[in-house]
């Protein structure tokens, strides 16, 4: 009996050890055999793995027998293959897969670092592509504004009825808790933000990213609402050249181009844009709603390749701008006693970076990013002047280590602020952080990926007879869950703050006017997250149908309120009281044949501040927001785009409320060879302001201006030529 029983435990033992059966594969593009970094291998939805950087996956305890193994990746046809077990050839397949005709190329994202896939990144990540940024350059060719003020869920908020500046909302929340990045430098904070989306052209531009929620872990303070990251374009093997000329017919004129190349172990970059807007004055009540303005952009950068695994980048940008609004009669040059208000903003921005990229055969990658960004800027009121100058060093040092299901990345960066004024020395201010991160991505299953990290910053504030010295542990997580082919969800959360600052979108509308140092404040304190679900289909033949569904919360502590005294002075104080921002958003595509869009977005805003008296909702955030895009294109042919959007009522300063209102857009594109013709109806319906009431109140020489809340300029005409070389 015990021989008996030896001999069928033996036989269990070598029946399960044969069932223990591995795939090994390489996942590639069928085109061009690159390796498809992220590609879902899969048995079912508890077993199986993702593709690391060099394509390679393998599936583990496989039961003997006939199964079925599915691959798939975003912006391709999933690939089911049937392989009986135990395999002859255990040697690594090769599977090849063909992009899909209704889904988008392969977006490899930047901001998380880690060089993914938008599908295979836990941290959810919007991108704006070439494609998209070539049609919204039509429109607004001098800058990025028209690009984000027609995404879901931004909001660009002009802050100057005269200079026409403007800042980025996320969700609702201030411009001062989105971090803007160029190439990941963040270089347009404090005093520096000032004008800096009016300085961001989209000509240079490969790609815009947009992580909303909090994101502090990998960019520190003020990563609180969200980061919008400017990715430029970097030279490839072949020759881009791009000319463009614009012209509107409110005045505007637009000259700029754009050129790059690698050759053996060199390459190059270089963008050249020039902007000239006249003065002008819609509703004819003496008063500008465009400032005249000269702006000029220098963005050049040097590529070193002296080695297959190495690279180094140098880059420089210049950028000039004098933006001067006010009484047109003034600004004529016929100005008298009755007619003596303008503003004038002078400004100089320089930034040189450098990045020295290694990379290791291992696929380790270690990577040094040093930026240093001066920032110089007048504004001239007739019997006011504001002066100052900043300065900003960021150092950032990481360290990417990619194992079997592991992608590993921590470093430290040290970020140095520092603003000083020509003259009033109370409002001189210095920050100086410290601080380490790391961050882990774990490809638990093929369907299953985790993403923590852990961000302690030091931050020590100083301004004139007072400074602060603060530490902050951050921690944050996303996931992703591959449920099927066609439905994905995320999830994420995480802490910020923001450093204290007395430049705001409330001071700027003050042109800083009686602005008191800041004294006995604290950073403010943000917990936040993000959830949504994602579900695509054909529902026929041609025809591709998406829709993501997401929801979010933000909630900052002691916040910084601006107050006023009884003589006019304003300073800030930490509020007891919280902001609190949450709501939803939907998006749809409808894609037919690749030829036909159509894009519906939908934004649902509930934010309010605590410590307001009566009515807490937060000032000109609408609640209902829809954006709706109707694209015909044929590729490298034509393309006609129609929009709509509605934008909700809003509450105002001063507790009124405003109606809302729709606006339409109308573009078209031809193209013979080289060149490409464009025109632009922005706003055909002509909303304004101005329908409502004048933006200016009198007096003429010591006038008031309103709460933004529309569009100032009206309808526009532009149209233009693109020429590729």
């Amino acid at each position: 009996m015990q021989k008996i029983t030896m001999l069928l435990l033996a036989t269990l033992l070598a029946y399960s050890a044969g069932a223990q059966n591995s795939l090994k594969v390489i996942v590639k593009d069928s085109k061009t055999l690159l390796a498809l970094n992220g590609a879902s291998v899969f048995l079912n939805a508890g077993n199986g793995n993702n593709a690391d950087s060099t394509g390679f996956a393998e599936i583990n305890n496989i039961p003997n027998g006939k199964q079925s193994i599915s691959f798939s990746f975003a912006g391709y046809e999933t690939v089911t293959r049937e392989f009986v077990f135990p395999l002859a050839d255990k040697s690594v397949l090769t599977i090849l897969m063909s992009a899909s005709e209704e889904e988008m190329e392969e977006v490899i994202v930047q901001s998380t670092r880690t060089s993914r896939t938008i599908a295979s990144t836990p941290a959810r990540i919007e991108t704006i592509d070439g494609e998209e940024l070539d049609e919204k350059s039509n429109m607004r060719p001098a800058n990025v504004s028209m690009l984000l003020h027609e995404s879901t869920g931004l909001q660009v908020q002009q802050t100057s009825a005269t200079s026409g500046n403007a800042s980025i909302r996320v969700q609702g929340l201030d411009g001062k808790y989105t971090q803007l990045l160029k190439d990941g430098y963040p270089n347009y904070g404090n005093f520096a933000s000032g004008l800096s989306i009016l300085e961001i052209p989209p000509l240079d531009l490969k790609q815009v990213e947009v992580i909303k929620g909090p994101a502090s872990t990998l960019y520190g303070g003020g990563a609180i609402a969200g980061v919008v990251n400017f990715i430029s374009k970097s030279p490839q093997e072949k020759l881009e050249a791009d000319l463009m000329f614009n012209q509107s017919h409110i005045g505007q004129t637009n000259v700029g181009g754009y050129v790059s190349q690698k050759k053996g172990k060199f390459g190059f970059s270089f963008l050249g844009l020039a902007n000239f807007q006249k003065a002008y004055d819609v509703d004819k009540d003496d008063f500008s709603e465009l400032p005249k303005s000269r702006n000029f952009t220098i963005n050049s950068g040097l590529f070193l390749y002296p080695a297959e695994s190495w690279k180094i980048m140098i880059g420089y940008s210049y950028t000039q701008g004098k933006n001067t609004g006010g009484d047109m009669t003034k600004l004529k040059g016929n100005g008298n006693a009755a007619h003596t208000y303008f503003e004038e903003n002078n400004t100089k921005r320089h930034t040189a970076t450098l990045e020295v990229d290694k990379k290791f055969k291992s696929g380790n990658q270690l990577k040094l990013k040093q930026s240093v960004g001066l920032f110089d800027r007048m504004i001239t009121l007739p019997a006011y002047a504001f002066s100052g100058f900043n300065t900003n060093s960021f150092t950032d040092l990481s360290f990417l280590a990619k194992k079997k299901k592991h992608t590993f990345i921590s470093g430290l960066n040290i970020v140095y602020d520092k603003f000083k004024h020509r003259k009033m020395l109370v409002l001189n201010a210095e920050t100086f952080t410290s601080g380490i991160y790391m961050q882990d991505t774990w490809d638990i299953t093929g369907g299953v990926i985790l993403e923590s990290g852990l961000r302690v910053d030091n931050m020590n504030f100083n301004s004139a007879g007072y400074s602060k010295n603060q530490t902050f542990v951050l921690p944050r997580f996303s996931a992703l869950f591959k449920i099927s082919d066609k439905v994905s969800s995320r999830i994420g959360g995480g802490l910020g703050y923001k450093t204290p600052t007395s430049f705001t979108e409330e001071t700027e509308r003050l042109q800083y006017q009686n602005l008191q140092s800041l004294n006995n404040v604290e950073a403010e304190r943000s917990i936040g997250g993000t959830a949504d679900i994602n579900f695509k289909t054909k529902i026929f033949d041609g025809l591709a149908f998406s829709i993501n569904q997401l929801f979010f919360y933000t909630r900052i502590n002691k916040p910084l309120v601006l107050n006023t005294d009884a003589f006019g002075n304003y300073s800030f104080a930490n509020a007891s009281k919280a902001i609190a921002s949450s709501g939803f958003e939907t998006n749809l595509k409808f894609i037919y044949k690749e030829d036909l869009k159509l894009f519906v977005g939908y934004t649902y805003t509930h934010a309010k501040a605590g410590y307001l008296a009566g009515n807490q909702f937060l000032r000109l955030v609408p609640k209902n927001k829809l954006n709706l895009t109707l694209m015909y294109e044929k590729e490298d042919n034509f393309k006609l785009g129609l929009e709509g959007y509605f934008t909700d009522r809003q509450y105002l300063n001063n507790g009124t409320r405003t109606p809302s209102y729709w606006e339409f857009g109308f573009m078209a594109q031809k193209t013979f060879g080289k060149f490409s013709f464009f025109i632009n109806f922005e706003n055909f319906t002509d909303q304004r302001q101005s329908n409502y009431k004048t933006v200016f109140n009198p007096p003429h020489n010591n006038p008031s201006f309103d709460d933004i809340w529309n569009h100032t300029e009206g309808f526009v005409v532009n149209g233009g030529v693109k020429i590729k070389f």
